[in-house]
């Protein structure tokens, strides 16, 4: 694979699988939920590419956007064309530099116009970086959870959006599939689940639990710390399989393939 094509699947997880976790990330965290507060406006992150995925007033980029109303961020995978603030990147390679913590400044558009968008911005994708950069688990047991649960969510939207992405891997995996469910979770917390159902090569990711039926296959851990200790690549899975830390439903062999697809999608969001 060229490092073209790395950096183009690099930008799809940032733009369509890390970003949107912005929303439950202000949900989650009572200071975020207040500096939102009653902010009405769009916000758009982009980066031009000459094969870029929309025509933005005439350049190609790459693109997501939030429709912000009363202060709920609402992402969505697509460009608009007059964003109320936009962060823009000359290239994906300056977007995932500046997502994976090197330097590689973008420009700023409205700031002027709406200097509350990018105040409220920033803060807020710092306080995102501070958490999903974090090497040890959070000590306070709800910033555990919030992080758990916007791993899970970015983990199976990865899925989803690789493939629809046309990334090989991803691809291949998802054409091979009949009708199935492949859920990510943790014993006795409803709330901290999310899972990706894939048909004949089509995929879509959801949060929470799969009601309709058993999945095909999940990955449950027992507990919170359980799960950051896989999650931040800090536990050893063997030895947490074998003391019950980490349960898994379902074929093996289909859980060393789902295993496979998350590890890879961690390591285009590193």
């Amino acid at each position: 694979m060229s490092d073209a094509d790395k950096t183009r699947y690099s930008t799809t997880v940032f733009l369509k699988a890390v970003l949107p976790t912005l929303k439950p990330l202000v949900e989650g965290k009572p200071g975020l939920t207040k500096l939102w507060g009653s902010t009405n406006g769009t916000v758009q992150i982009s980066a031009c590419a000459p094969d870029g995925e929309f025509n933005v007033n005439g350049v190609q980029k790459d693109a997501m956007h939030f429709e912000i109303t009363d202060g709920a961020l609402q992402p969505r995978l697509s460009a608009t064309d007059y964003p109320d603030f936009e962060i823009e990147f000359k290239s994906r390679e300056d977007l995932v530099t500046f997502f994976t913590g090197g330097l590689a400044l973008p420009k700023f558009h409205g700031a002027l116009k709406k200097p509350q968008l990018l105040v409220k911005t920033i803060g807020t994708l710092l306080v995102l970086s501070k958490l999903m950069g974090a090497t040890e688990p959070p000590e306070d047991p709800d910033e555990a959870a919030l992080l758990t649960k916007l791993m899970f969510y970015l983990l199976t939207t990865g899925i989803s959006q690789l493939n629809k992405a046309g990334h090989p891997k991803f691809k291949k995996w998802a054409k091979k599939q009949p009708d199935r469910v492949y859920q990510l979770s943790v014993q006795g917390k409803p709330d901290l689940a999310a899972y990706v159902r894939v048909k004949g090569g089509r995929t879509r990711a959801s949060r929470g639990y799969y009601k309709r039926s058993r999945p095909f296959f999940e990955l449950s851990f027992d507990s919170v710390p359980s799960a950051l200790g896989t999650l931040l690549e800090i536990d050893d899975m063997l030895e947490a399989t074998t003391a019950g830390r980490i349960l898994m439903f379902g074929a093996p062999e289909y859980g060393a393939d789902f295993g496979d697809l998350l590890l890879t999608i961690g390591g285009y969001a590193k």
